[in-house]
């Protein structure tokens, strides 16, 4: 009888073992066999004062004042006019909401549905205090050590001024769209977009204008952050999370510290244990939708256990998220996220405050929505402190999360075949874009919309983003131009998706 069952174990833990190896070995890759392209000849060093010229503009914008450094973005379109004659002197140009662009460059076939890209002007301040950690001041925008420094060389100027120097490349070379190219380039991203990308997005479509594809910065060439992986993965943002912010307030009685109440009543004692319940019973986490795509796409191309693992899920789901769910970039594509970020209480160290109040911020994940988020927290503080001890509201701008654009279209293949021309070592895979992009606001008018900035970054490059020492390397920003060049030559065909 026991022989029996070790036999009968024996066997189970081979045919487990087979199924492992047969599953794993039967998910071959997913990426295009793409030829080899000719490198593209780019005026690097041209490109690059022209990218510093621009830097050296201080466009920062403001959520509540509309009018806040108008003469920088006025220079910066003086810039761009000075810059990019041919294109100027060809594509319509309209100013949507005071400061923001719209270019026009007409398609010979009408009945072909336009392309777009995006881009953004503003940018973020410098935190203050931390002027003196940049290696050079923050808006130099000089060209040193095969790098453009200064705030908005990577976020988003890099993105704009490429795009115009493609755009001026294919003016001069004669080259004429068959689908209509427009370019659409905001100015308050940063705060939200309301008042550009919004509104540009609002005109079109009372233009009856109904977009092929667009495409927005977004996800990157990342090289090294994914273990397992030994080439550089250039992920394409195929959705983007929704946004909410929630304010909780709590009401106790004031009173005197020297008085305390009952433990567990005061206003910041309340607004603690909702805070703590709510950081601790997040929405739930899965690899599945944006997220088990890409894993699925990109187990194939990993090494090691990483392969086995996420080549059968069904075996190792639990595992392979436990691991996810470690680091904050990973997790954040698995779940609704539940983000802490403003807590208000008090004016003096002797008075119990009557009330407190905080902030929290949610990202939404594709398929969840705005209300089931207010109810998970309405739920989690009434069990940490009671029915009626709190009230909540969302702020304005809440918005859910975007359509998830199909990667078995067209559109995502022509996008996918362009990256791997221009950066041939890299491996192609969806992503989930956990941050805000000007491309929401424009669901309405396209079904593909990607977000996607070709830039190479690694761990120590991704510190650099809203944070100190902006920077773009040279090389990259002329394979960036090259990239926008081959997807407005292929894309703009109306043979194209």
């Amino acid at each position: 009888m026991i022989k029996k069952t070790l036999f009968g174990l024996l066997a189970l833990i081979v045919a487990l073992v087979l199924a492992v190896a047969i599953n794993t070995l039967r998910k071959g890759s997913r990426q295009l066999d793409t030829p080899a392209l000719a490198v593209l000849p780019v005026d690097q060093a041209g490109a690059a004062t022209r990218l510093g010229e621009a830097v050296r503009l201080r466009t920062i914008s403001s959520r509540d004042d509309a009018r806040l450094n108008t003469e920088q973005f006025t220079q910066f379109h003086a810039l761009l006019q000075a810059r990019f004659p041919k294109t100027h002197a060809l594509l319509k140009r309209e100013v949507v909401g005071e400061l923001s662009l719209l270019y026009t460059w007409e398609g010979s076939n009408p009945k072909a549905n336009p392309i777009m890209l995006l881009a953004h002007q503003d940018v973020v301040p410098i935190a203050p205090g931390t002027e003196q950690d940049w290696a050079q001041e923050p808006f130099s925008g000089v060209v040193k050590d095969g790098f453009v420094w200064g705030r908005g060389s990577w976020d988003d100027k890099g993105n704009l001024m490429s795009q115009l120097e493609a755009v001026e490349m294919l003016v001069a070379s004669g080259f004429k769209p068959e689908r209509t190219v427009y370019l659409a380039f905001g100015a308050d991203e940063e705060v939200g977009g309301t008042r550009g990308a919004a509104k540009i997005a609002a005109l079109l479509k009372e233009r009856k204008v109904r977009l092929d594809f667009v495409i927005d910065e977004g996800l990157l060439v990342l090289d090294g952050i994914l273990p397992g992986l030994s080439k550089p993965a250039a992920l394409i943002g195929v959705a983007e999370k929704g946004y909410l912010s929630v304010v909780l307030k709590m009401s106790a009685t004031p009173g005197h510290s020297s008085m305390p109440p009952k433990k567990g009543t005061s206003a910041i004692a309340m607004m603690s244990a909702a805070l703590k319940r709510l950081d601790d019973e997040q929405l739930p986490g899965g690899i599945r939708g944006v997220g088990g795509e890409m894993f699925d796409t990109i187990a194939p191309e990993m090494s090691g256990f990483s392969r086995v693992a996420l080549s059968n899920l069904w075996l190792f789901g639990p595992v392979v998220q436990k691991q996810l769910e470690a680091a904050a970039s990973t997790n954040a594509m698995l779940r609704t996220t539940t983000a802490l970020t403003i807590v208000n209480a008090g004016n003096k160290e002797n008075v119990l405050p009557g009330r407190a109040e905080a902030t929290v911020n949610f990202r939404i994940l594709p398929g969840d929505t705005k209300e089931q988020v207010l109810d998970h927290m309405r739920t989690q503080v009434t069990q940490a402190v009671g029915p009626d001890k709190f009230e909540l509201f969302a702020l304005p701008g809440a918005v859910n999360a975007s359509k998830v654009a199909p990667t078995g279209s067209l559109q995502y293949r022509m996008l996918n075949k362009t990256i791997r021309e221009i950066f041939p070592d890299t491996l192609v895979a969806p992503g989930l874009m956990v941050a805000g992009t000007d491309s929401i606001h424009y669901g309405e008018i396209s079904d593909h919309i990607f977000k996607f900035s070709p830039v190479r970054a690694n761990a120590e490059d991704l510190k650099r983003f809203h944070g100190t020492n902006e920077r773009l390397s040279t090389s990259n920003y002329a394979d960036a131009i090259r990239f926008y060049h081959r997807l407005l030559s292929e894309g703009a065909k109306a043979t194209a998706p």
